[in-house]
């Protein structure tokens, strides 16, 4: 009877080890799936701050064409601006250069 006993501790025994070995396998293999995951999630936010970090530098370059193009604007505003006035004198010099010769033509 002791040695029935003694057989059914042991079988209990091995039960329980058997059960905390499956619970241990389980463990590892989902500490392992949330570490694959955590690689993924880590490569995912490391991509994206490389495209925000692209992102800026050509939103910067965006910026810097666009200053460049307003400056440009600028010029060309003032060139035009220039040039209405020389248009606006050398209009106001033929118009008094026509009426001289009008009158010119009546005496």
């Amino acid at each position: 009877m002791i040695l029935a006993g003694v057989e059914v501790k042991v079988s209990r025994l091995e039960s329980i080890v058997e059960q905390i070995g499956e619970a241990v396998l389980s463990t590892t293999e989902t500490i392992e799936r949330l570490a694959d995951r955590m690689d993924n999630l880590s490569c995912q936010v490391e991509a994206q701050g490389k495209q925000l970090q692209q992102q800026g530098y050509q939103i910067f370059a965006l910026c810097d064409a666009i200053q460049t193009l307003a400056e440009s604007q600028d010029d060309s505003l003032q060139k035009l601006a220039q040039l209405t006035q020389t248009l606006d004198k050398l209009t106001a010099l033929i118009q008094g250069v026509d009426e001289e010769l009008s009158e010119q033509g009546r005496k």
